[in-house]
């Protein structure tokens, strides 16, 4: 019987012999990176192992991205954890403000995630380089310490369900939509320590854009990691940004799978996805009309040149509602660079928004967009459980950028038909 691209990249990386679902490995680490939050603890960890260096000075990055630039006291005090470890032990990929982004927008951005790889992130959202074909996992802070010193984790194989999507793409619908889409369908636990394999037609049609959204939201269904076989898009993506030597799998014909579900998109609207989970997704048609307070855009689900492309289109000529904050965060400086360039900073100024350095900020309730009691905000991040973005009594609505710009200008859940 044939393997899935999972078990293939598992069984390169171990060295136990005929692999089986559930079979627990120890895998050999490609790329190991943590943040402002989750690093402190691993170093103080590491640190109290005995370990005198890490694994791979150029293996391991550390990434001041969710409280930075430092909002208080206590996250620069993070911060410079961070960067004092860094000096400490000669660790090439640490980025500095003026040089970070959002951790999972940034690395494969740099080349420093690859497929093939397995990738250990102390971020539950490091399966987001699942896009790029590589096995991307998040860890606790713990076992993060662990990956430091030996270049190596300890897993479970888990088995995976493959999501074939057929049919053809309506206007406005993006890799946002179909994977809101997904999870209504299959539930937040619908994929509990599974792989999710996105693929058919319509995912080799996506830019690697709409494929990192996609693959960064399988841990909201429950997934160990969400994985796209690499094809011509993927390698065009990295030709010119890898720092080293990759090798790209694909599954068999003959693969099992645990489940085989399969998705025509040609009726699936625009999602929005109410709170307080993602998996209450809903057409737009049903979900109009619903004031907000703020607008977010960005984020490592949605904040790449592509999202702030669809924004700018949306909001080109139009101004910001009076009664709602637009914020729009690009997700690396390079994109934030690139975004100047390209006029489109100039369109969200123009228009009534503010545009900020890169960060996580309001994703996670960090700051730069935090919500008050009784406030609602339409956001293209990843979560709207109670109170991730302020407030336990305030509301996040999860969306496209196209919905999130449409809105922002009608201060209501808005369509972009609405408006264009």
């Amino acid at each position: 019987m044939g393997k899935t691209i999972v078990e293939k990249i598992l069984s390169a990386h171990t060295d136990t012999n005929n692999l089986k679902i559930g079979d627990i490995i120890k895998a050999r680490v490609d790329f190991a990176f943590a943040n402002d939050i989750t690093a402190p603890i691993a170093l103080k960890y590491f640190k109290e192992s005995g370990a005198r260096q890490v694994f791979d000075k150029k293996r391991v990055g550390l990434i001041p991205d969710h409280f930075a630039p430092n909002k208080d006291i206590k996250s620069a005090e993070q911060c410079k954890l961070l960067k004092e470890f860094a000096q400490e032990y000669e660790i090439e990929n640490y980025f500095e403000i003026g040089k970070m982004g959002v951790e999972h927008a940034l690395l494969p951005e740099k080349g420093l995630v690859l497929p093939g790889d397995v990738v250990v992130g102390a971020d539950s959202h490091t399966d987001t380089s699942g896009a790029l074909g590589a096995f991307a996992i998040g860890v606790g802070s713990t076992d993060f310490a662990a990956v430091m010193a030996l270049g190596e984790v300890w897993l479970k194989i888990p088995p995976t369900i493959k999501f074939i999507f057929s049919g053809k793409l309506n206007k406005w619908v993006s890799g946002k939509d179909l994977i809101l889409y997904t999870i209504s369908k299959i539930g937040v636990d619908g994929a509990n320590y599974k792989v999710m394999e996105f693929s058919g037609e319509v995912i080799k049609g996506l830019s690697m854009d709409n494929r990192f959204t996609m693959c960064n939201m399988a841990i909201e269904a429950g997934a160990k990691t969400g994985i796209i076989e690499p094809d011509e898009i993927t390698l065009e993506y990295v030709k010119g940004r890898a720092k080293r030597p990759f090798q790209i799998y694909n599954s068999d014909s003959d693969a099992h799978y645990e489940k085989i579900i399969e998705i025509d998109i040609s009726k699936i609207e625009p999602q929005v996805a109410f709170p307080y989970l993602p998996e209450n997704a809903k057409p737009i048609s049903k979900a109009k009309g619903i004031k907000i307070d703020q607008s977010i855009i960005g984020s490592c689900t949605n904040g790449r040149i592509e999202d702030l492309r669809i924004a700018a289109e949306i909001l080109k000529g139009q101004q910001v509602h009076s009664e709602v904050r637009l914020i729009i965060i690009p997700a690396t400086q390079d994109i934030y660079l690139q975004a100047i360039r390209e006029g489109l900073v100039d369109i969200f100024i123009t228009a009534g928004g503010a545009v900020s350095t890169p960060t996580c900020g309001p994703c996670l309730g960090g700051y730069m967009g935090i919500l008050a009691k009784g406030e609602r905000a339409i956001s293209t991040t990843n979560r709207n459980f109670v109170g991730r973005m302020g407030h336990p009594e305030s509301e996040v609505y999860l969306a496209s950028p196209a919905i999130a710009a449409a809105s922002a200008i009608l201060g209501r859940i808005a369509s972009p038909e609405e408006v264009k």
